[in-house]
């Protein structure tokens, strides 16, 4: 027999750190978690028996057995599920490798203890490791399915763990918990006290649909004839699918513990979806909305999906096929009844029925998101803050439901400071012969205000979409308009804000500032493509601006970002014709140019780049030339 000592990882060090010593105050979880673990072994060992004929594994009696020994201190989670081999021990239990873990350690030194740390722990999800809450030590006998070595795996907890090869452990796994010394005030959370256990579980897993069965106190009282009568283990649990229950006989408080045990997240849901079809494609669904996005919602590699079961018999975890990548944030179970059991993720991704089925469950949770919107504001404005970056997602990748995911989004504005707006409420304020919901992009707030091209609209009262989320760059250019009306930035292509006066006036300047604008052209060459009097300006003396199709420069950034180099995009220079400093380049220019004046343009169109918070292309020569101009004037 081969036995290791091991390090755990640096990362399961700490979260092991924050477990033993209590961050989550709710200890009765960890039952749950074990049991939860347990059932998803026990799917997987008839799904693998199932596809493969010749695994050897044995499903003649699949189920959860709990055995506490008050006396030994122990409490016993154990199941002939799938099993692991030494290898996956190794990956699955002494490290982390899950996205999101350094991200998470951060914040959670951030926090400390309390409210906040059991929050960050909980969008985690560590369920095993919930162990060390109740127990001083901890062991994992496990044997995969089909194979004829198992392993021993041991730890309390601290710095390290050890493994051993064992000849003779049962198929599945069993924990065993040393259990930490009980308060005897506190008989409501001694572990090992049968009473307790099943009352957690009837609590928490009673949903599980494989048998939780806890074994007997004691060797049964002698029968009448004389023989010793086999002690019955007792069930737990009802092992009634929530989803085939009637909505009526399920409590909220099942629907959440329900939640906890398929998202593996400690909060309550959001909102339950329940979806049902008969007819042709028979199926139900029950889906979930958490309170606060997972860690990992914006990393490439995270898992999505929900569970899919056909007839109740567990297929895949993390069915990418029924859920759309924008709805990845969505958790749940879909039970479909005229799918193969021995269906496959390529399969299904080309499967008519699951098609069909995923189109209903799009359109009910975006429905339910709407419903929200309307009828429960304050748990709309929570769903919209976790997930509404990832919701505008859709509008690049489903053109089929762009209108319905427009209308259930929120945009921040200029019509208030303290909450979002719809397209719907912003079309109901739009102007008398306003024709276009104008927007703008940028990295902040803050940023989009003190824009220069906000000056005209927000002298002339027309509202404005603040548009700083990274994803708003691309969608703006990918939808055309909502319920009919265009989008329009303010920073690209020409303003027309003017009435039949302003038209004549602007006539007149553009006649007036054409020598300038021809000179200035020419001397920003290589900078600007064109230079032109503004009707956007009405306290800067001039803003840069770009054509329709132009790529904005926040977008320029995130390439960047991304290690590419976007193509040099020469934008449109326009000028403040009432802006004493642009009038005076104005009469200089028809004096004479000089090489102090053609500073001066570049001065300006520097001016100008900064103010939209641009880059300067050289600020050395910049600074140089604003010192000379400053130093001249003392």
């Amino acid at each position: 027999m081969s036995t290791e000592t091991i390090e755990f990882q640096a990362e399961a060090r700490q979260l092991l750190r924050l477990m033993i010593h209590s961050i989550y105050s709710n200890k009765d979880v960890f039952l749950r978690e074990l049991i939860s673990n347990a059932s998803d072994a026990l799917d997987k060992v008839r799904l693998a028996a199932y596809q493969d004929k010749e695994l050897g594994a044995e499903t003649d009696d699949p189920h959860v057995e709990l055995v506490p020994d008050a006396e030994a201190r122990t409490l016993t989670v154990r199941d002939n599920g799938i099993g692991m081999t030494r290898d996956e021990v190794v990956e699955l239990i002494g490290t982390i490798a899950k996205s999101g873990t350094a991200e998470l350690l951060a914040k959670l030194q951030e926090a400390g203890d309390g409210d906040q740390a059991r929050e960050l722990i909980g969008q985690f999800g560590i369920g095993f490791y919930s162990s060390f809450m109740v127990a001083d030590r901890v062991e994992l006998t496990t044997r995969k399915a089909g194979t004829d070595g198992g392993v021993r795996w041991e730890s309390d907890g601290e710095g390290s763990y050890t493994i051993a090869d064992v000849a003779d452990a049962p198929q599945g796994t069993a924990v065993t918990l040393h259990l930490k010394a009980s308060d005897a005030e506190d008989q409501m959370h001694d572990y090992a006290d049968r009473s307790v256990v099943r009352r957690i579980v009837k609590t928490y897993s009673d949903f599980i649909t494989w048998p939780i069965r806890m074994t007997p106190e004691a060797p049964a009282e002698e029968a009448e004839d004389g023989e010793n009568a086999t002690p019955e283990p007792e069930t737990l649990n009802s092992m009634q699918a929530l989803w085939a229950r009637s909505q009526k006989d399920v409590s909220d408080a099942e629907y959440a513990e329900f939640y906890r045990h398929v998202s593996h997240d400690w909060q309550e849901p959001l909102e339950t979806i329940r979806l049902a079809a008969e007819g042709t494609f028979e199926y139900q669904a029950l889906l979930f909305l958490p309170q606060v996005a997972p860690m990992d919602l914006y990393m490439r590699d995270a898992r999505r999906g929900v569970q899919l079961y056909v007839r109740r018999v567990f297929i895949m975890d993390d069915c990418e096929a029924l859920v759309p990548e924008y709805l990845r944030f969505v958790k749940g179970v879909v039970d479909a009844a005229d799918l193969s059991l021995n269906v496959s993720r390529e399969i299904l991704q080309q499967d008519r029925q699951i098609s069909a089925i995923r189109r209903r469950l799009v359109k009910k949770v975006l429905s339910t998101i709407g419903t929200l919107r309307d009828e429960q504001p304050e748990k709309y404005a929570t769903f919209w803050e976790q997930f509404g970056r990832a919701l505008k997602e859709g509008l690049l990748s489903d053109q089929d439901n762009q209108e319905t995911i427009l209308g259930v989004c929120s945009f921040a504005s200029t019509h208030a400071t303290d909450a979002p707006t719809t397209l719907a409420a912003y079309k109901e304020r739009m102007k008398e012969g306003q024709e276009a919901v104008y927007y703008m992009t940028g990295d902040s707030r803050t940023a989009i205000e003190s824009s220069p091209h906000m000056e005209a609209f927000r002298d002339k009262g027309y509202e404005v979409l603040l548009l700083t989320d990274p994803v708003d760059e691309v969608w703006v250019d990918a939808v055309e308009g909502f319920d009919g009306t265009p989008f329009r930035s303010i920073a690209k292509g020409q303003v027309d804000l003017e009435t039949e006066a302003d038209k004549e006036k602007a006539e007149e300047q553009k006649a007036e500032f054409a020598g300038l604008c021809e000179w200035m052209a020419g001397v920003l060459s290589d900078d600007v493509k064109e230079v032109r009097v503004s009707s956007r300006l009405t306290t800067s003396p001039a803003c840069l601006v770009g054509d329709e199709l132009d790529m904005t420069p926040t977008l320029e950034k995130m390439y960047r970002a991304m290690g590419q180099e976007p193509p040099k995009v020469q934008r449109i220079l326009e000028l403040n014709p009432s802006h004493p400093l642009v009038t005076g380049l104005r009469d200089t220019q028809a004096e004479g140019a000089s090489d102090t004046l053609a500073e001066s343009a570049e001065l300006l169109h520097g001016m100008a780049l900064l103010a939209e918070g641009g880059e300067l292309t050289d600020p050395s020569r910049f600074v140089g030339l604003l010192s000379a101009r400053l130093q001249n004037s003392l």
